[in-house]
């Protein structure tokens, strides 16, 4: 006679599992879940963004139970669950993957506390209560027929759920299930694509991981709705694409809570899709704008943002149509209008500030979210070359075609992106490109933080260094005058284009003191100039 399985305690061992369930759960929705994303951008990310924060919750966790391996010591059901949620917040990637950040976040904050004496039916209800709770604050506009929907109303069954902690989780999977059946009646972009919210969905697959890691029961199979619809491919398949910000914009931030609160006005005012989440000094913001250096200056302003990424949705879009090549550019900058130049050439830009150059892991992830088979990093550093290797062997162990560019300057960087052809195949492109940076002599202006020794000799604090190929090669005082210095002996070995990208501190009148300098010098060299936006150098210089 067969038994019903035994309902297995709330306990570190069952976060664990529910862990490990879930994101093998999101792998195997992933690309369903990526193909019927219209809402909020119709970008076909949604899957693979809800999996690789799970991913990055679940390496957490594991790292934490990893840390007890002498047997005197257990992990609780609190470490487990902070340590559960932790990891989603500094992995979490896209709005999808930053509200579950906040879901997790809210059901830690009620097992976070020592539940001894608690009845784990109820601990469990309020904690899925206070997670939808949560996810709801942390959004600045919520729209219903979205994952917040489903969030709720898998909280409410819960609630009214009578039995064990299994009891419970079952009652919320079946609840979020009923809601996310509703999405297409309650959200038009929906509607029109004829398929359920595509956060709801991987929403459901993780709630669903709960219910088994509490019950011992594997939830059944069913189809997802709309699997077998792309993404809208009409001229316009939806409202909610036109007229929307051109970047996603995500970071971490260190700030105090009064800060973020201003930061959230401020970002509201910029664009859509904000999303905040986190607390206790460490926080995610998702965003999209038009403006993305605002986006990042609104972050130095409130506090510390690192792990900055902007991505164009333009090309984005295109992908998310069917218009989608195997290949994608990741590219490592320093300065907010350099990220936006790059974006629009369709890159995936890291921005890195000052002294703080991004980690192997950093990279990697960049490499992977660009959602391609075929993946060209430009890390537009010397100093990066061992760590983009090292992202790039990463990537490769998943499967990833990568090829690393070895641009040691972001004006490098630029011409590598100006010959770059998705179309061509993954070898011609990179010779390309390759063949491009390496024909771009690239200098920069410095200013000298303290005395030292040089290739051009002895330098003072405030010194303007003009550095050739990395070297210094000019010691002057002002910056136009060392410009124009650096100009002339780049240019004495020829050149057919000039570009020049102004720092924040670089004066107005400098770009057209520059322009007419090489004009009057070199009438057959062309110039182009952009602003480098904060965190670049004064002035990068590059001659092709």
């Amino acid at each position: 006679m067969a038994h019903e399985p035994q309902p297995y305690p709330l306990n570190a061992e069952a976060v664990r599992t529910w862990s490990s369930l879930a994101l093998a759960a999101l792998g195997r929705a992933r690309e369903d879940i990526d193909a019927i994303n219209v809402y909020p951008v119709a970008d076909a990310d949604t899957g693979t963004n809800l999996y690789l924060t799970a991913e990055s919750a679940d390496r957490e966790l594991a790292d934490l139970l990893a840390e007890v391996t002498d047997g005197t010591a257990e992990t609780s059901l609190p470490q487990a669950v902070r340590a559960f949620a932790h990891g989603a917040l500094i992995g979490a990637r896209g709005n999808s993957g930053t509200i579950l950040a906040q879901l997790l976040r809210g059901v830690a904050d009620v097992l976070g506390d020592e539940p001894a004496g608690r009845d784990p039916a109820r601990l469990l209800a309020q904690a899925l209560t206070r997670a939808a709770e949560e996810a709801y604050r942390a959004v600045a506009h919520p729209v219903e027929g979205t994952m917040l929907t489903v969030a709720t109303a898998a909280a409410r069954a819960a609630e009214a759920a009578a039995g064990t902690a299994a009891d419970v989780a079952g009652a919320a999977y079946d609840g979020a299930r009923a809601a996310l059946a509703e999405t297409p009646g309650q959200l038009a972009a929906l509607g029109r694509a004829g398929v359920v919210d595509a956060g709801g969905c991987g929403l459901v697959a993780v709630l669903g991981a709960l219910w088994q890691a509490l019950s011992g029961r594997e939830p059944a199979p069913e189809p997802i709705r709309g699997r077998a619809v792309p993404v809208p491919t009409s001229p316009e398949p939806c409202a909610e694409e036109h007229g929307g910000p051109a970047y996603e914009v995500i970071y971490l931030l260190e700030a105090a809570e009064t800060e973020v609160d201003r930061l959230r006005a401020r970002l509201d005012s910029l664009g859509d899709s904000l999303v905040v989440v986190g607390g206790d000094g460490l926080w995610n913001v998702h965003v999209h704008v038009d403006d993305p250096g605002a986006a990042v200056e609104a972050a130095v302003a409130a506090g510390r943002p690192y792990r900055i990424r902007i991505t164009h949705f333009g090309d984005e879009r295109r992908r998310a149509r069917g218009e989608r090549s195997q290949r994608a550019v990741v590219a490592v900058v320093q300065g907010e209008g350099l990220a936006g130049l790059c974006g629009e050439a369709g890159a995936t830009t890291v921005l890195a500030r000052p002294g703080e150059p991004p980690a192997v892991a950093e990279l990697a992830d960049a490499i992977r979210e660009a959602h391609a088979r075929e993946v060209v990093l430009l890390p537009n550093c010397a100093e990066l070359r061992a760590v983009a290797a090292s992202a790039a062997q990463r990537a490769r162990a998943d499967g990833v075609r990568v090829a690393v560019i070895p641009t040691r300057s972001e004006v490098q960087g630029l011409a590598a992106l100006a010959v770059h052809d998705p179309d061509g195949t993954f070898d011609e492109d990179v010779v390309a490109m390759t063949a491009a940076a390496g024909a771009t002599r690239y200098g920069e202006l410095a200013i000298a933080e303290r005395q030292s020794f040089t290739s051009a000799g002895i330098c003072q604090a405030g010194d303007v260094l003009g550095l050739i190929d990395g070297d210094v090669a000019v010691i002057g005082t002002g910056l136009a005058q060392t410009a124009e210095a650096v100009l002339a002996r780049m240019l004495g070995s020829g050149g057919e284009l000039v570009t020049l990208v102004l720092g924040p501190e670089a004066p107005e009148e400098l770009a057209g003191r520059l322009e007419a300098y090489v004009q009057h010098g070199h009438l057959a060299v062309d110039t182009v100039t952009y602003q480098g936006g904060r965190w670049s150098a004064p002035l990068l210089i590059g001659v092709e």
